[in-house]
């Protein structure tokens, strides 16, 4: 099944250099972080750090562009990080990155090889199609607090991700729900990457068409579509 993604004028308003493309795979095969993933974690921290040349994750001029999106929707950007530039901020620390499962190690070694808003859902939690809106402040985010589920809602004008069920991701990338994340039962994943001018389009594909390799390989058998830009 192909799930649909939308993404209103909104946050097109808000956000116009705005682009994202997605990978939608099935048949997957996850499991425990391996010492292959783990590999690919560790080599996607020194490529970073040859990208950075020096600099803090902040100061790149893609990260910036987050931050001034997320002053833009009522956020503090040095409070709430956007997902890559938080895994970017742990991949350069003496603790390294975490091992989560075997999927979303290769996900966050491509966002964080690149420098880019990567996530995974699991399709097959997703209800109805995923959109992009800045929420009203209604919306139900059911989370996890000291080990109990709780449920929080958004703050009105600050951009989500939603399904038909509520909220999948709050502050467009910070944090994700656990309803929907990739769990070591997962065989139908959607994998979005996110980006903003300056960041070329070719970047982003660049990065798309690598983590397709990866599922491939660590999935094989599995059948992965990589979608197109869009912005």
């Amino acid at each position: 099944m192909t799930l649909t993604l939308t993404v209103s004028d909104e946050v097109r308003a808000l956000a116009p250099g705005f682009t994202h493309l997605a990978i939608q795979a099935h048949g997957l095969v996850n499991g425990p972080s391996t010492d292959a993933s783990s590999a690919l974690l560790d080599d996607a921290a020194r490529r970073l750090a040859v990208r950075l040349d020096g600099r803090a994750p902040h100061e790149d001029p893609h990260m910036v562009a987050w931050r001034e999106a997320y002053t833009a929707f009522g956020s503090k950007p040095s409070r709430t990080r956007n997902s890559a530039e938080a895994l970017a901020k742990r991949a350069l620390s003496e603790g390294g990155l975490p091992r989560i499962n075997l999927l979303v190690d290769l996900y966050n070694a491509i966002s964080v090889a690149h420098l880019i808003p990567v996530g995974g859902e699991d399709a097959d939690r997703i209800e109805g199609g995923m959109h992009l809106v800045r929420a009203t402040g209604d919306e139900d985010f059911v989370t996890v607090a000291g080990g109990e589920e709780v449920v929080e809602h958004p703050d009105a004008g600050e951009v989500v991700w939603r399904d038909d069920a509520g909220v999948t991701c709050r502050r467009w990338n910070w944090r994700q729900g656990p309803r929907t994340r990739l769990t070591e039962d997962t065989v139908s994943g959607i994998f979005l990457l996110e980006s903003l001018a300056p960041m070329p389009v070719a970047d982003v594909e660049a990065a798309a068409a690598e983590l397709a390799e990866l599922l491939e390989k660590f999935s094989p058998g599995a059948r992965i579509a990589v979608g197109s830009p869009v912005s």
